[in-house]
């Protein structure tokens, strides 16, 4: 696969860890200026680094997704550096221990809602206009198979990620006629902070015996298969790693 992110600027939420780390790399080991969002900046200066000593070029600002006022300013400030901004990887996303809706929190729901659903739609939001500026560009949604089938005691991740989803589609239909593109990449399992939790769970994808378990890097591949797409390409799909039905 022939890849070339030369002079892109990549915008990578929850960038300092797992998936959305490995996909920072390897973007910047294609050519990309990556911009490594996190609420840790701890962990995002390990990603930037990391990323400079391979002689790539990368810069990381905390910055919490739940707070909209907050990734303004990252943007802006990603603008103001590199003048430009073309893929943006909506990444960041937590989860809750497992209960049945009438055991499950209150305060559970609305933190895992706050940061996958409701902070990707402002991620997007505060992306647009510079994605316009530059003529287009791409959005790519980390999404989940339980957003597509649900799973019991899994309410508020799994509803989290089928909002996340139906705003991939809409934003597609909306963002289709300025060149922007937006899909869903589903990883599948995963092993990763997150994905150990799920590991315990018997009812997970990491139980079923013919299913891919991955390691964050397996993931960037499909990453950037979506980010060298041409501009006027595929939009308001959902790419899957999973072996077995969603």
């Amino acid at each position: 696969m022939n890849i070339d992110l030369e002079n892109k600027v990549a915008v990578i939420t929850g960038a300092g860890r797992g998936i959305g780390k490995s996909i920072a790399i390897s973007y910047a080991q294609n050519g990309a200026k990556v911009c490594c969002l996190s609420r840790s900046q701890k962990e995002i200066d390990a990603t930037a680094s990391y990323i400079k000593g391979e002689d790539g070029n990368a810069i990381a600002l905390a910055c919490d997704v739940s707070n909209y006022t907050e990734l303004e300013e990252a943007f802006k400030k990603i603008y103001k550096i590199y003048g430009r901004i073309d893929i943006v990887v909506i990444n960041a996303g937590v989860d809750c221990d497992k209960a049945p809706v009438e055991e499950l929190s209150i305060e559970a729901w609305k933190k895992v809602m706050d940061v996958n659903f409701t902070g990707a739609f402002y991620t997007a939001k505060a992306a647009i206009p510079y994605l316009k500026k530059q003529g287009g560009g791409k959005i790519i949604t980390i999404g989940s198979g339980l957003g597509h089938k649900g799973r019991a005691d899994n309410s508020a991740y799994s509803c989290s990620k089928a909002g996340l989803w139906m705003l991939t589609r809409v934003l597609a239909q909306e963002l289709h006629k300025f060149n922007i593109s937006v899909n869903e990449l589903i990883p599948g399992p995963v092993v990763t902070d997150m994905g150990n939790d799920s590991m315990k769970d018997g009812s997970s994808a990491f139980s079923v015996d013919s299913e891919w378990t991955k390691k964050p890097e397996d993931v960037t591949n499909l990453a950037l298969f979506m980010a060298n797409q041409p501009l006027i390409g595929p939009t308001g799909q959902s790419y899957s790693l999973m072996r077995r039905d969603l």
